[in-house]
C-alpha cells in the first residue's frame, strides 16, 4: 500500500488518481483534500550521532526509492546551505535531520547510494545536499517529469493536487530555516513535503509511459546526476540589480569594490548580502561617486538608520575604487564567450538571423505537439550556438554532432535534428 492510499485509509481521505492532465492542467476529480498531518505524525529531529546512526540503518532497510528534500535559509543567511534535510522511505517513515548539529552525512548518502532519489527541482537541491554529502547516483525529479508530461503548474504543491488530489500547505517555503529550534509548523510543512513524493513519482512515471515520454524524462534524470558541479561564477557583482544604470568604468569599479566589501562582511556575519546593503544603494553610491562619509549618507540606502563606522567602511570602498589606476578598471560588459544578443543579428549576420528564425518557428511547433516547454526539448542557447556557427556541411550527421556537443541528449538529439537541418538549409536563411 502506497503512502497516499494509506493516509486515505487511516483518515478517511481518498487518493483521486494520477490521470492525465486536462485543459485547465488538473487531473483529479472532485476538490482536493487538504493533508494536514504526516501518517505517523512529525517525527523528532535528529541532531545527534546517535539519533542520526539509527536513521542511516533504518533507510538502509527501507524499500523502494526514497523522498528527499532540503530547507535553506535564503535571504537570511550567506550562501545555500542546507538548515533541515527531509527523507521518507518506505519501511523506514519520515526522518528530519538538523545538518547544522550533524554536518556530515556521507554515511547516510552511502546507505542510500543504490537507491533511486526522488527530489521535486532536483537542482536546486543537488548543491546543498553535496556540501553535507549526499550525492545520488540515480534520481528522478518530479518537477522535471511534469513539464516534460505537459503539466503547466509544476510547483511541487500544485502538482501534488493536480495528480494526487491533496493540497499542501505552503506557507512556510520563504521562512528562515536556520532559527533553533524550528517551530513545530514549520517541522509539519517540512514532513509534509516528502510525504507523498513517491507518490507522485509513481503517478508521473506512468502518465509519462502513457505519453511515450519514459525514456526521454530517465535520460534527463541521469544526465542530471552525472552533472559535475557547478563552476565558480565569474565576476559575479556584474549581477547586481541595477547595473544597466552603470555606463562608465570608474563607475564599475565602485560597484565591484562595494559588492565584495558587502560579500567579505556578510560571509563573515553569515547573512545574506542584502542585509548588509542593498543592491540599489550600491549602485546609488556607484552613479553619484561621494566625495565624503556626509555625501554619501544623503544618498538612499545609507540613511540616517547607519552608524558612522559603517557609513566610514563604505566610503573607503569607494575611495579605493576611485584611486585605482586605469588599467585595473573594469570594463565594461562582459566577455562575450557565444554569439552575440539575437537582437543584434540583423544588422551582423541577416544569414544567421534567418536561420534563428526559421528554427524558432520549427521548435514552436514541436514544442507544442510534444506538449512541453520549448527549453526542455532543447536549450536555446544550443539553438542559438548553431545557427550563429552551423556545420560546415548541413546534413543531419553534422547536425546530431553538433547538437550532443553542446550536450543535447540522445532524445533531443533524434527529435531536434530534422528541425534543425530544415532550419539551416532554408533558402531564404
Amino acid at each position: 500500500m502506497t503512502d497516499a492510499q494509506d493516509t486515505a485509509a487511516d483518515s478517511s481521505l481518498r487518493i483521486t488518481g494520477g490521470t492525465p492532465p486536462d485543459d485547465a492542467g488538473s487531473s483529479v476529480m472532485g476538490a482536493p483534500t487538504p493533508l494536514l498531518e504526516p501518517r505517523e505524525g512529525i517525527p523528532p529531529v535528529v541532531a545527534d550521532q546517535a539519533a542520526l546512526a539509527k536513521v542511516v540503518a533504518a533507510f538502509a532497510a527501507g524499500s523502494g526509492p526514497v523522498a528527499v528534500d532540503a530547507e535553506r535559509a535564503s535571504g537570511y543567511r550567506y550562501g545555500q546551505r542546507a538548515y533541515l534535510v527531509q527523507l521518507r522511505r518506505e519501511g523506514a517513515g519520515t526522518a528530519l535531520i538538523d545538518p547544522v548539529a550533524c554536518p556530515d552525512l556521507s554515511g547516510l548518502g552511502e546507505a542510500l547510494s543504490g537507491v533511486e532519489w526522488v527530489l521535486h527541482a532536483a537542482t536546486q537541491d543537488l548543491p546543498c545536499l553535496r556540501e553535507i554529502g549526499m550525492v545520488p547516483a540515480r534520481l528522478f525529479d518530479t518537477e522535471l517529469a511534469g513539464r516534460l508530461a505537459g503539466f503547466p503548474r509544476v510547483g511541487l504543491g500544485a502538482m501534488v493536487e493536480n495528480v494526487l488530489g491533496f493540497v499542501l500547505e505552503k506557507g512556510h517555503s520563504a521562512v528562515d530555516w536556520s532559527t533553533r529550534p524550528l517551530p513545530e509548523p514549520w517541522l509539519r510543512y517540512a514532513a509534509l513535503d516528502v510525504e507523498l513524493l513517491v507518490d507522485l513519482r509513481d503517478a508521473l512515471e506512468k502518465e509519462l509511459d502513457r505519453q511515450g515520454k519514459l525514456e526521454w524524462a530517465l535520460q534527463e534524470f541521469d544526465a542530471i546526476a552525472a552533472a559535475p558541479p557547478a563552476e565558480p561564477r565569474k565576476d559575479p557583482w556584474r549581477r547586481t540589480s541595477g547595473m544597466h544604470k552603470v555606463r562608465r568604468r570608474r563607475q564599475l569599479g565602485v560597484v565591484r569594490e562595494l559588492w565584495e566589501t558587502r560579500d567579505r562582511i556578510a560571509q563573515r556575519r553569515d547573512v545574506s548580502p542584502g542585509k548588509v546593503l542593498s543592491d540599489a544603494a550600491i549602485v546609488e553610491a556607484a552613479l553619484a561617486l561621494p566625495a565624503n562619509v556626509h555625501a554619501l549618507a544623503a544618498l538612499n540606502g545609507f540613511g540616517h538608520r547607519m552608524g558612522r563606522r559603517q557609513l566610514e567602511q563604505w566610503q573607503a570602498a569607494v575611495d579605493r575604487a576611485k584611486a585605482l589606476p586605469d588599467s585595473a578598471l573594469p570594463q565594461p560588459g562582459q566577455p562575450v564567450t557565444g554569439p552575440p544578443p539575437p537582437r543584434a543579428w540583423a544588422d551582423k549576420d541577416p544569414a544567421a538571423a534567418a536561420r534563428l528564425t526559421a528554427a524558432r518557428t520549427g521548435i514552436t511547433a514541436l514544442a507544442e505537439r510534444l506538449a512541453m516547454p520549448q527549453e526542455n526539448l532543447v536549450s536555446p542557447d544550443t539553438v542559438r550556438r548553431i545557427c550563429w556557427e552551423p556545420p560546415r556541411v548541413i546534413d543531419t550527421g553534422s547536425v546530431e554532432t553538433a547538437l550532443a556537443g553542446y550536450g543535447a541528449r540522445a532524445w533531443q538529439v533524434e527529435l531536434v535534428t530534422p528541425v534543425l537541418v530544415s532550419a539551416l538549409s532554408a533558402k531564404d536563411a
